[in-house]
């Protein structure tokens, strides 16, 4: 089992503890600027590592998108982003109603780091099947990787910035899986 400190030492591997996020403008010239530290320039590393492994994330998406209605979330990773993960969302047939409310979507999102061995599956909608095919299928393609609890996972990292969110809002899943986590809210 996973433990907070483990995920938290990940965490401060890649992003900086309290450096702003901020454009180079807003930074006084005693300041650490956040794109110059060595933790970002890890984190710019991980996502190279993970546009060069890309094809074996694809190739995993595509197996599930041949039984759900699929849709890759980590483009902007393969266009030169900085992410440090791979995400996708799978789309119910709920979500496919006439103007769906925020409350009445039922999609499942999921994400493999690209930081450690962890993985996460955000399901919004009624317990099934779905979670556990998705997960299988992440754990057969990255072997050793683990999911982290939601008591951890939604627990805020304090002293971490990231370019969307400020000092003391990020929250472990966030750090390790991108904002994208927070695009399906259980």
């Amino acid at each position: 089992m996973v433990s907070r400190s483990e995920l938290l030492d990940v965490i401060y591997c890649f992003y900086p503890r309290g450096v702003h996020c901020f454009d180079r403008i807003h930074v006084p010239p005693s300041e650490p600027f956040y794109d110059d530290t060595e933790e970002h320039r890890r984190l710019v590393e991980a996502a190279n590592r993970g546009r060069a492994d890309y094809p074996k994330w694809e190739a995993m998406i595509h197996r599930l998108g041949d039984r759900y209605s699929l849709q890759n979330e980590s483009l902007s990773l393969v266009s030169g982003g900085i992410e440090p993960a791979y995400s996708a969302r799978i789309y119910r047939p709920k979500d496919f109603e006439l103007a769906p409310s925020l409350s009445s979507r039922a999609s499942l999102s999921f994400h493999v780091s690209l930081l450690g061995p962890y993985y996460g599956v955000h399901n919004r909608g009624e317990p099934d099947e779905m979670s556990a095919a998705v997960a299988e299928e992440i754990e057969a393609t990255y072997p050793g990787y683990q999911t982290i609890p939601p008591e951890l996972g939604n627990e805020i990292v304090p002293d971490v910035s990231m370019d969307w969110a400020f000092m003391g809002e990020a929250t472990i899943y966030v750090c390790l899986f991108s904002r994208v986590w927070t695009w399906v809210d259980p």
